[in-house]
């Protein structure tokens, strides 16, 4: 099996199973994957995680799942970290804010767009996974939000979190290490594989591909790109899923300007070409268009 299936595997059964089932049967192992000199990628089971270590504090980006904690925490403290300072989440999903709770109990101090933590106080329900998320708790949610972005002058660094609107969600943040030339870009990029869109809490195709642009113009060949799932990134990786999505796009734009219902849409298989390099994800191509097709705009 290839790293690629195996990654497919397991991104898929984060979304398509209930996290207390999930990891109760997993042995689940976080592993710190170096991204710069004290920027790290934390992969287990979830949305990747973004660590950054220095003297000002440990500040992370995400935190999986609530079991995991512990995990986590062990992992960070195995590179020369501690508990958390600062916890931003790019955005609401369970298996990127589940372990807010304990973290917001260690002390840590949580930060997001405003629309985070809307959803967090709110609850939530995908549909398309069958997730229900009930109204979080209060130590779970974010104590500073914004409307645009945020700055962090923190380890010799400045961190800016920026909002992309309409993009995976309504409330998706891009994490930019200035200095040290890294994105966290949440899932705004799905390395290798189709991304889920999460149409009703305000995602759409189009906006995905303007916050990959906007990711495109602040980078260069030596950026390193932290994608929200698979594998570390460079900006050709960033670009050829770019390519992807707008092809898409352009597909799918027009048979929906044709009045071309989802169910033909799919048999007219618009995707046929993009399959074996991206259908081996959460989804196939059939199973995307039909989750898409509501938020192509």
């Amino acid at each position: 099996m290839s790293i690629k299936t195996m990654l497919s595997v397991v991104i898929a059964a984060v979304y398509m199973f209930p996290a207390s089932t999930l990891l109760a049967q997993s042995d689940v192992k976080i592993i710190p994957i170096p991204v710069s000199d004290n920027i790290y990628m934390l992969s287990g089971q979830g949305g990747n995680i973004g660590l950054f270590l220095g003297e000002d504090g440990t500040f992370i980006i995400d935190d999986q799942f609530a079991p995991l904690t512990e995990k986590i925490l062990a992992a960070i403290k195995s590179v020369g970290g501690d508990t958390p300072r600062f916890l931003i989440n790019t955005h609401f999903h369970g298996d990127h804010t589940g372990g807010n709770e304990n973290l917001g109990n260690a002390g840590t101090l949580i930060v997001s767009h405003d629309k985070v933590r809307e959803r967090l106080v709110a609850g939530s329900y995908i549909k398309e996974f069958g997730m229900n998320s009930p109204p979080a708790n209060k130590a779970a949610l974010p104590v500073l939000t914004f409307s645009e972005d945020m700055h962090f002058y923190i380890n010799n660094d400045s961190v800016n979190a920026v909002h992309v609107p309409s993009a995976h969600t309504d409330g998706d943040s891009i994490i930019y290490f200035k200095k040290a030339n890294v994105v966290h870009a949440g899932d705004i990029f799905f390395n290798g594989f189709y991304p889920f869109i999460d149409a009703a809490n305000g995602g759409s195709l189009r906006g995905t591909i303007a916050a990959v642009d906007a990711i495109l113009a602040a980078t260069d060949s030596k950026s390193k790109i932290i994608p929200g799932h698979g594998p570390l990134a460079d900006k050709a990786q960033l670009q050829a899923y770019r390519d992807m999505l707008a092809i898409a796009y352009a597909r799918l734009l027009k048979l929906k300007n044709d009045g071309v219902s989802v169910e033909d849409a799919i048999i007219h298989d618009p995707l046929s070409d993009l399959e074996a390099e991206w259908g081996n994800g959460i989804f196939s191509g059939e199973k995307w268009i039909r989750i898409t097709y509501p938020a192509v705009f």
